[in-house]
């Protein structure tokens, strides 16, 4: 298992930026801007991050660079967050997803979003912390238990 990134939820992405980057220092690795979807993501990570792997190129898929990096996430329509909803989630990338879930599962771990897709999957640690667990490389032919499961609570 190897970790990806901490996701934050900004109500500001200018705001957001300049404190991470300006002063942080973190920099930009990707932005996503989904008018579908309605929301903004941007990477960052740290220089030194970015130095150890020797650049980053500006269209590499996050989920692809070994790097740890926070995810600024914006969502275009208004929302107050409250009770630490701001704290998105803590994301993982897996060797296998299935397995990694069907383990899970039996420690008795509730698998609030379930890998249908063979990609992605959502839990929460015992203290209701948020986890993603993404699926490295490519994405797996969907699995029953997994394909037909239903989503659980909220993640």
């Amino acid at each position: 298992m190897e970790y990806l990134h901490t996701m934050v939820r900004v109500a500001d992405i200018d705001a957001a930026l300049k404190f991470y980057c300006d002063g942080l220092g973190l920099e930009q690795v990707r932005r996503v801007d989904s008018e579908q979807g309605r929301f903004t993501l941007v990477f960052l990570a740290s220089p030194a991050d970015v130095k150890r792997l020797g650049g980053i190129a500006p269209d590499a898929n996050p989920t692809q660079v070994n790097i740890p990096m926070v995810e600024l996430t914006y969502n275009w329509d208004p929302e107050a967050y409250q009770g630490g909803r701001n704290f998105g989630h803590l994301a993982y990338m897996v060797d296998d997803i299935y397995e990694a879930v069907e383990r899970l599962a039996a420690q008795g771990v509730t698998i609030n979003r379930p890998p249908r897709d063979g990609h992605m999957a959502f839990i929460r640690s015992p203290d209701g912390i948020s986890v993603e667990l993404l699926q490295k490389g490519d994405r797996k032919a969907p699995k029953e238990p997994w394909a037909s499961a239903e989503n659980i609570g909220v993640w």
